[in-house]
């Protein structure tokens, strides 16, 4: 005889009634006392949480429940960076080739190549053509404007009678086909 925890006395030793009007409701178990079927080795694995949990009153069962320990798992870190294209900085146009006006000459991050005669300079320190015309790239001394604090430190740094050279890009203008004197005087 099994003692069921609703104060029932079971002739069925795993806690199943043999009464016809009840049609094997497990009264045993007090996990699902709704008087649904319950499978017997879940009520046998569980049978000491089950009577314990029909003891108390839910807020102490509540507190009973059993937590094991875990541990939060970690992250993966990856280096994702230094995957991306380069920037494509250089010269674009090279000495001796023509060019139209607007024809980006050279793409630069940091001053590398300055603007000469009829070149331009963009938002991105790139050098364009502001007229038709050939290539051509020059080293000449470099004066600074007095305005900019760190080109006139550069400047006091250097040693007396010493000069910077800079490469200037230039764009000599193509000669233009001009009116000719002997058609005005016909």
């Amino acid at each position: 005889m099994v003692r069921e925890a609703f104060g029932g006395v079971s002739s069925d030793p795993q806690g199943f009634s043999k009464d016809p009007g009840s049609a094997l409701i497990n009264h045993g178990c007090v996990w699902r006392p709704e008087g649904k079927d319950c499978h017997p080795w879940a009520c046998h694995i569980a049978k000491g949480f089950h009577l314990v949990t029909a003891l108390l009153s839910p807020p102490q069962a509540a507190a009973l429940a059993v937590r094991y320990a875990s541990k939060k798992t970690g992250g993966s870190s990856k280096n994702l960076g230094g995957k991306s294209p380069g920037k494509r900085f250089g010269l674009k146009k090279m000495e001796g080739h023509y060019v139209h006006a607007g024809n980006i000459l050279a793409t630069q991050r940091h001053f590398r190549w300055h603007p000469g005669a009829h070149v331009g300079l963009g938002k991105k320190k790139y050098l364009y053509a502001l007229e038709d015309g050939v290539v051509r790239f020059t080293k000449e001394v470099y004066v600074p404007n007095p305005s900019n604090s760190e080109a006139v430190d550069l400047v006091t740094r250097l040693p007396k009678g010493a000069v910077l050279y800079k490469t200037f890009v230039h764009v000599v203008p193509a000669k233009p086909e001009g009116t000719f004197k002997l058609v005005a005087m016909l």
